[in-house]
């Protein structure tokens, strides 16, 4: 898989260029406070600033965070109401929906349901947190006939999940009520939120008083410790304005079980990696990497592309866990 077939270059950078606008609009006049390591609770120390945000890494367990941090108020507003965020839930979408079907949705939806299966879950009833198109719902109800819930804060999105014949709640997932869930057992599913969460804690801490016993949560997010994210930094694309929290392998698994939940399995299956630096290599910095990437053929990206997975070092992180 290649970046250009899901994030097509012309249509992400002006999204990118919306946020930018937005960030300004939205973030720039609110009162901040300091915010301690999402993963461990320390102090971090500052590594970057970018688009009026300050980036920092913490010491004990080198997750990426903003401090200090816009108020949630502000993060509601936006994704509810800014151009960049109606950008993506229109434009953005609507360009990319069918070759993410292909090349994202329905592979992902067939790795969730084999995780299920194999936790002796997958007759569970799905609840899609920040299910975005609908996508995902969408393939998995017609591979697996499971009935998928989404929650969904963004009207347009929200609005375009029912039209497609989904259930819906229109809300963020910290402000879900018990009474709004469907009965018996269920899975929770989130693809790239995590790392928009103004508050980890807030949201793990909800979830679970929403969860049963023998419940699963199954997400995906960006891990701070991938190697494009690392060789690239304040250059990464991935870092922008609505992303947060950068967790990874070591620091998520403290985090989760703090707040009641069991890890059964955490990893980084990433596809891009090198696709991505290859595709950056002009502002990577290290000059073994640059070098590398230039003389690279694609199949040696690929075998590449092997190892990093093979040593959890992806910036794609899937974390699966249960309530005990």
């Amino acid at each position: 898989m290649k970046e250009e077939e899901i994030r097509p270059r012309d249509v992400f950078d002006e999204y990118l260029r919306l946020a930018a606008l937005d960030a300004d609009l939205y973030f720039a006049h609110t009162v901040r406070q300091n915010f301690l390591c999402p993963a461990c609770g320390e102090q971090g120390a500052h590594s970057f600033d970018k688009h009026g945000f300050s980036y920092q890494e913490c010491p004990a367990c080198h997750t990426l965070f903003v401090s200090p941090r816009p108020p949630a108020e502000a993060f509601y507003r936006y994704y509810q109401e800014s151009d960049s965020a109606r950008f993506f839930a229109t434009t953005f979408y609507k360009e990319t929906a069918e070759p993410r079907r292909e090349k994202l949705w329905r592979p992902k939806a067939q790795l969730i349901n084999q995780m299920l299966r194999k936790h002796g879950a997958d007759r569970h009833t799905l609840l899609d947190i920040g299910g975005g198109y609908g996508i995902f719902a969408e393939e998995y109800q017609r591979l697996y006939g499971n009935k998928v819930t989404i929650i969904e804060p963004g009207p347009e999105l929200a609005h375009a999940c029912r039209q497609k014949g989904l259930t819906v709640i229109e809300d963020f997932l910290e402000k879900v009520q018990p009474e709004q869930l469907p009965i018996g057992p269920r899975a929770f599913v989130s693809f790239e939120l995590f790392e928009h969460l103004h508050d980890p804690r807030v949201f793990l801490k909800h979830l679970s008083a929403l969860m049963q016993s023998g419940d699963m949560f199954l997400f995906t997010t960006l891990s701070g410790t991938g190697i494009d994210i690392q060789l690239l930094w304040e250059e990464s694309k991935s870092i922008s304005l609505q992303h947060l929290n950068f967790l990874n392998p070591e620091s998520v698994c403290p985090l989760i079980e703090g707040m009641g939940l069991q890890v059964v399995d955490v990893r980084t299956p990433g596809k891009l990696d090198m696709d991505i630096l290859y595709n950056n290599r002009a502002r990577i910095k290290d000059r073994f990497w640059r070098s590398l990437l230039a003389r690279s053929t694609e199949q040696q990206r690929a075998e590449w592309q092997d190892f990093i997975v093979g040593q959890n070092l992806s910036s794609h992180m899937s974390v699966v866990c249960k309530c005990p």
